[in-house]
């Protein structure tokens, strides 16, 4: 018999391999994402120095108060606004977005355009 790998465990073997070509610096600072069944975190990491420079998520305050849910798509582009909001104030305006082996498509596609309009580059 097989052993079936969990979805997790498939996208943990994509997330690995995206990430030996994907890797944030000072100049350009990986955007990564994220996401649990009840929540999605952001966090802009420069890989070079080895430091979170920004994070966001669903769970802060600003965000709870706006939406009924924090899982589902429109927290996720208010966490997007929040976290490219953060950047600008720290300066970062060009990104590379790493979507932590998630597909490009739901909360992740609307936490990126979230980022789009807040004002980030990627």
């Amino acid at each position: 018999m097989f052993n079936k790998a969990s979805k997790n465990e498939t996208r943990l073997k994509r997330h690995r391999r995206v990430r030996k070509k994907v890797s944030g610096t000072a100049e350009r600072p990986r955007l990564n994402v994220f996401r649990s069944n009840s929540n999605i975190y952001a966090q802009i990491i420069d890989d070079v120095n080895r430091t979170t420079l920004v994070a966001a998520s669903s769970l802060e305050s600003e965000i709870k108060d706006q939406v009924k849910a924090t899982g589902n798509k429109e927290a996720a582009k208010l966490v997007g606004k929040l976290v490219a909001k953060k950047a600008l104030e720290k300066g970062i305006d060009k990104v590379i977005f790493d979507r932590g082996g998630y597909l490009y498509h739901g909360r992740v596609k609307e936490l990126a355009e979230g980022a789009r309009e807040g004002g980030l580059n990627f």
